[in-house]
């Protein structure tokens, strides 16, 4: 699963993309009009928006001075991990 922003806003695109090319007259049952693809990728915009609303906050915390102890504590993660998920995202 994509992690960082430019992973998550490519992958959303290229969901929503590839979801308007689908026509509804070739899918292999009568009865399915793509609505559960369609779910699929708006709960995966969902996750990409709260995931990206995450980095910005960490990204906020770590301008104002947080540690990555700090922050991986509140994730319940490592800091090491913390930093190598949220590391990026930080210095934008």
């Amino acid at each position: 699963m994509p992690r960082t922003r430019a992973q998550l806003e490519k992958a959303v695109a290229d969901t929503e993309s590839w979801l308007d090319t689908l026509d509804p007259e070739a899918l292999t049952s009568p009865d399915s009009d793509g609505a559960d693809l369609r779910a699929i990728a708006e709960a995966l915009h969902a996750v990409a928006a709260v995931d990206l609303a995450l980095a910005d906050q960490i990204a906020t915390a770590r301008a104002n001075g947080r540690t990555w102890t700090q922050i991986g504590t509140i994730l319940g993660v490592s800091k090491q991990a913390a930093r190598e998920r949220f590391g990026e995202s930080a210095h934008h």
